[in-house]
């Protein structure tokens, strides 16, 4: 040991985010691809615990994966359900401004 320096302890596990943010935040833009994220996330913590970091790596990857999906497909959703509305809107708006008696 050298002076100056604090003694070594264990080796510290790598830090994985587990990406439970993003899962919950997808929860509400597209539900049913937010489960596996969700469940996935939860997978990550459990893994480093018992030493499995290659598993714990590959669920965090996994729960991304299914959270990006969910948020790409949930944003998607909700701007042709705009479009759509506004365009019954525009569209009701000319066709009762375009008749005749």
């Amino acid at each position: 040991m050298q002076p100056g320096y604090p003694p070594q302890g264990p080796p510290q596990p790598p830090h994985i985010d587990n990406n439970m943010t993003m899962s919950i935040v997808s929860i509400f833009l597209f539900w049913p691809l937010a489960i596996p994220a969700i469940i996935n996330a939860s997978k990550v913590n459990t893994l480093l615990q018992q030493g499995d970091y290659a598993g714990a790596q590959n669920a965090a990857a996994e729960s991304k994966k299914w959270s990006k999906l969910a948020i790409i497909i949930g944003i998607v959703w909700y701007a042709l359900v705009l479009i759509c509305c506004v365009a019954g809107i525009v569209l009701g708006a000319f066709s009762s401004s375009n008749t005749t008696y």
